[in-house]
């Protein structure tokens, strides 16, 4: 143990003597950890080493010498907020919380949408970013002891590794550890392909170096002759790199030429094209490999001069020019590095964080980020900007939905399948029951208890009850109801016609005619046209040439007469007016009025379908109408689904009485599993009224659903 702790201080001696302070505290308390010879997996103060090569600030070195699973098993449990700081705690915690999850699958590598969203949630769930430099560390550390894993399990790391963690850490510009995930990864998955490169690549160690320091020395020599600064290195490839690339042209090791690259850093952009000029004039070039970044961008910005030599022995050059601030806007992230490597798109809120990011893990950044900003702020600015618009969420075989903030069960289940929102009436969130208003949180899973039978409901889309929040599951119940409208209005048509072919003594009348007549593209149209009244009683009559019934055939919504003071008609009080069945609106709704010629003026809402659809010639008839100063209420039907009748009746007339709403009618149905339907009747003002004691009855614990009764 003495030995440990001196290896332990030395290692983290670099530090200030405040900070070394705390460091050694936390050394402490790992250090009570009982040792135990067949432990192997990750320690704390492991990881932290890993990361000292980042330049990581005070709290995330504590957080990830704390975060030892270990700690777990120490009684009592050490009080990390009260010792250290909150952050420090909060880091801890969103640590143990990603060693911990177990949501990715091996289905999921040849499902990349599923990967990026996993990716997306790992970042949108840790209330500090840091957390995910730590377990990027942890997963370095795991990858080393792996050897002493089943072969199965190694495999799964190892795979996980590629599809998670490398372009998490690509994405974050951490290319460092990035390769080193990538490339002992790829070890444990294809060994053999491993070891055949690495030996290819120290086969020939001594060459290329020889070949690259050659090249260097007298592009140095010349730059400096020019009056040019430059500082000029090679840059290694990495074995996972050479393997992909290897695979995508279809070349074996030796056939590829951009195993040596170089990069030449210069202090101005007239610097760049002359050093250019220079290159190109000492070695033969390749034509085709040519490419200018910097008077053509890439669409994230990158800048930088791509162009492949020969030298005399033969051998392919790759060489990158570029100014020391292009070279700065690329590794801080600014240019997305990842977007381009991953052939992701552009996102300028994704570079913008990676780049607060990237300040936070660079010396000379983070210090200057720091005196700017904040520590805190930057890494607060990151994942609050990046993800405050999305949950990601799973479903019981463990898919993950990615669905904007605010959505609630009804939006989860219409994103798993339109049929399955129609048919939701409750949900289950980590098996316990939620209203179908609840909004959903991130790393939740989603169970959506469903009808055999059965559609959508008009609250569904009332935005004052907040059933849906995505603009496709909105649009997906309108066009519910819409189908259901058209449906409604065929099956009137046929009611109609067949009334006239009774008239006329037919058992059929032609249809194909009846369409072709009044110009409908076919007969569904047609029947609807009918059972709409765009076709009326007398236009049919005239086109059978025989007089109009003096009882014509029955409308498709039926009315019921209003007090005459509710509806004002273009200023007009005391007008006999009727309200639509079709679209039942009441005080709230914008409504229009309908001219009929045997039924006065009928009262539609102004988004009911059947006057969004009437002829230009029908539309004429439309007349202004808005609600008068008098109150009056409105007999609405609602239905109640609840999983236990306890009290449900009592429960809500208790609501309904506090919001001073009468009910005219009730009627209560139990199940034998004890769930329960309350059909009532209530007398409500207006569409606010209605829409804040249904808001109000969803609330309680038992219920369901709770709808108006269409």
């Amino acid at each position: 143990m003495q030995k440990n702790t001196e290896t332990n201080t030395q290692l983290f001696s670099g530090f200030s003597a405040p900070d070394t302070e705390q460091i050694n505290r936390a050394l402490a308390i790992v250090g009570q950890i009982p040792e135990d010879p067949h432990y192997y997996r990750p320690k704390g103060v492991e990881v932290a080493a890993v990361l000292l090569d980042l330049n990581i600030d005070l709290d995330t070195v504590l957080a990830a010498i704390l975060s030892d699973p270990r700690l777990a098993h120490l009684t009592p449990k050490p009080d990390i907020k009260a010792q250290f700081s909150e952050t420090v705690a909060t880091l801890v915690d969103d640590v143990n919380w990603l060693n911990k999850l177990t949501v990715y699958s091996l289905e999921m590598t040849d499902q990349p949408n599923q990967t990026e969203t996993l990716r997306r949630m790992l970042l949108s769930m840790t209330r500090d970013v840091r957390a995910v430099l730590i377990k990027l560390a942890y997963r370095v550390q795991r990858l080393k002891v792996l050897p002493r894993e089943s072969y199965e399990l190694r495999r799964f790391i190892a795979q996980e590794t590629l599809d998670i963690y490398a372009p998490i850490a690509n994405r974050m510009g951490i290319h460092q550890l990035k390769w080193e995930l990538e490339d002992m990864a790829f070890r444990y998955l294809d060994p053999q392909a491993y070891l055949y490169i690495a030996k290819s690549l120290t086969d020939n160690r001594v060459q290329r170096e020889n070949c690259i320091n050659n090249f260097i020395a007298l592009l140095q020599k010349t730059l400096a002759e020019q009056d040019i600064s430059a500082g000029i290195y090679g840059r290694p490839k990495h074995i996972y790199s050479i393997w992909k690339k290897m695979r995508r042209k279809q070349l074996d090791i030796d056939e590829l030429y951009d195993l040596l690259a170089v990069r030449v850093i210069v202090d101005n952009l007239t610097a760049c094209y002359a050093t250019l000029g220079v290159v190109h004039s000492l070695w033969q070039t390749v034509p085709k490999e040519f490419d200018d970044y910097i008077a053509n961008p890439k669409e994230n910005g990158y800048q930088s001069l791509h162009t492949v030599i020969i030298d005399a022995d033969g051998n392919r050059i790759e060489v990158q020019i570029r100014t020391q601030q292009m070279h700065d806007f690329a590794e801080l992230g600014v240019a997305a590095h990842w977007s381009y490597k991953e052939g992701g798109k552009h996102d300028t809120a994704i570079e913008k964080n990676i780049a607060s990011l990237r300040k936070l893990l660079d010396e000379t950044g983070s210090e200057r980020s720091r005196k700017e900003a904040g520590d805190e702020v930057l890494s607060e600015n990151f994942r609050s900007e990046l993800f405050n618009d999305r949950v990601y969420v799973l479903t019981p075989a463990g898919k993950l939905i990615d669905l904007v903030k605010g959505s609630t069960p009804l939006d989860f289940a219409y994103a798993i399948h339109t049929e399955v929102g129609h048919r939701c009436r409750g949900a289950k969130i980590n098996g316990r029951i939620v209203p179908l208003t609840y909004q959903l949180k991130s790393g939740e899973q989603v169970k959506i208890l469903t009808a055999k039978d059965g559609g959508p409901n008009h609250n569904w889309i009332d935005p004052n009850l907040g059933y849906l929040k995505t603009s496709a599951a909105i649009s997906k119940v309108k066009s519910w109801f819409k189908n259901q409208q058209q449906a409604q209005n065929i099956a009137a048509g046929k009611t109609i016609l067949d009334k006239e072919a009774q008239r006329l003594g037919v058992k059929m009348l032609d249809l194909e005619e009846l369409t072709k007549h009044f110009h409908q593209p076919d007969t569904d149209r047609l029947l609807e046209a009918i059972g709409r009244s765009d076709i009326s009683s007398r236009q049919l009559a005239a086109f059978f040439k025989i007089p109009e019934l003096d009882t014509p055939p029955a409308p498709i919504q039926r009315e019921k007469p209003l007090a005459k003071s509710v509806i004002t008609v273009d200023g007009i009080h005391n007008v006999l007016t009727s309200i639509a069945q079709c679209c039942s609106p009441i005080q709230g709704n914008d409504i229009i009025g309908y001219i009929s010629h045997k039924k006065g003026i009928t009262i539609h809402r102004k988004d009911c379908e059947n006057i969004r659809q009437l002829s230009p010639e029908k539309q004429n008839q439309l007349i202004p109408v808005s609600w008068g100063d008098k109150k009056a209420s409105y007999a609405i039907p609602i239905v109640i689904h609840a999983f236990n009748a306890h009290n449900l009746l009592n429960d809500v007339s208790q609501i309904l009485a506090q919001a001073k709403i009468h009910i005219s009618n009730a009627a209560l149905d139990t199940h034998p599993d004890f769930s329960a339907q309350l059909n009532l009747t209530i007398q409500v003002e207006n569409t606010n009224q209605l829409s804040q004691v249904l808001n109000k009855i969803s609330q309680l614990p038992t219920i369901l659903d709770v709808k108006r009764k269409t």
